[in-house]
Order: structure tokens, then C-alpha cells, then sequence
């Protein structure tokens, strides 16, 4: 049994959101990574500019998983460009 995926369901959300901002013809998104000294640890995050706006990751994560700060800022930056709005609180720290 062979299966099939459609490019967009396989494709990171780094990937769908270079793909949307093409077809919409805006320049594509830039990604700056932060980090916050918490105790004897570092958390780290990422913003990602579309059009002009600086839309943050909503969570935190540990150095291991800074890629999914990227990811995750590129989730809440596509639904922002689809117009609908991401469910789970900015404060959150998951990842730790």
C-alpha cells in the first residue's frame, strides 16, 4: 500500500508561510530567534516580520528545540495572514 501527501500538509510551517507570502507577492518572512536568562537556564523564542509586522512565537522553548520556536512563530504568522487567530495563550512556557 503506497500513501500520497499533498506538499502543503508535509511542508513545516516555515515552509507554508514562504509559500503564502510568494503567492502573495510580499517580501519573505525574517526570523529572529531571542533568548531570556531564567535562572540557570536560557529559554528561547522567535519572531518572524511579515509585511511589516513583528508577530512573536507564542511559547517559550529550551536550546535543544530553538527550531520550534521558528515553527511556531510561522504558525501564528500564517493563521495572522488567513485571518484567524491562534487559540493558546502568549504566556505560555511549554518546551521546557
Amino acid at each position: 500500500m503506497s500513501y500520497s501527501y499533498s506538499s502543503s500538509s508535509a511542508a513545516t510551517w516555515q515552509e507554508r508561510l514562504e509559500e503564502k507570502c510568494r503567492e502573495a507577492q510580499i517580501h519573505p518572512p525574517v526570523f529572529q530567534i531571542m533568548s531570556d536568562r531564567r535562572g540557570g537556564r536560557t529559554a528561547w523564542s522567535s519572531t518572524v516580520t511579515v509585511q511589516g509586522q513583528n508577530i512573536p512565537a507564542r511559547f517559550w522553548y529550551d536550546g535543544q528545540h530553538v527550531n520550534n520556536a521558528k515553527e511556531d512563530a510561522a504558525e501564528v504568522a500564517l493563521k495572522h495572514l488567513n485571518g484567524s487567530t491562534p487559540s493558546s495563550p502568549s504566556q505560555s512556557r511549554t518546551g521546557w
